[in-house]
């Protein structure tokens, strides 16, 4: 079983920087897909990124895509996601996910394809 934890989240003013780690364990991290969703106040979790296991191809949504960066350290079985020029909009809870079993040339950008789930970290952007 996959378990996911994300650290990283908090508080910054518009126009800073954040950088979100999500630690997984169990499983071969390195085949995994692996994603960063975000749910705001009231409103449904949304795509934002995913990073592929076999090729670190990488896959934005367009609302972050200039600005965040998704990552992988295989060595350490984490993902990053690298926040620039935060916009209040980006207030939210992130979190990241794993496929455990992705299909080739799989981005994997719906919820829905997500096996396993981390707990979700708060980032709050103030204007």
């Amino acid at each position: 079983q996959v378990q996911l934890v994300e650290s990283g989240g908090g508080l910054v003013q518009a126009g800073g920087s954040l950088r979100l780690s999500c630690a997984a364990s169990g499983g071969t991290f390195r085949t995994f897909n692996m994603g960063w969703f975000r749910q705001a106040p009231g409103k449904e979790r949304l795509f934002v990124a995913s990073i592929v296991g076999r090729t670190g191809s990488t896959y934005y949504s367009d609302s972050v895509k200039g600005r965040f960066t998704i990552s992988r350290d295989n060595v350490k079985n984490t993902v990053y996601l690298s926040m620039n020029s935060l916009k209040p909009e980006d207030t939210a809870v992130y979190s990241c996910a794993a496929v455990v079993n992705p299909r080739p040339f799989d981005y994997s950008t719906a919820e829905s394809q997500y096996d396993s789930w981390g707990q979700g970290t708060q980032v709050t952007v103030s204007s």
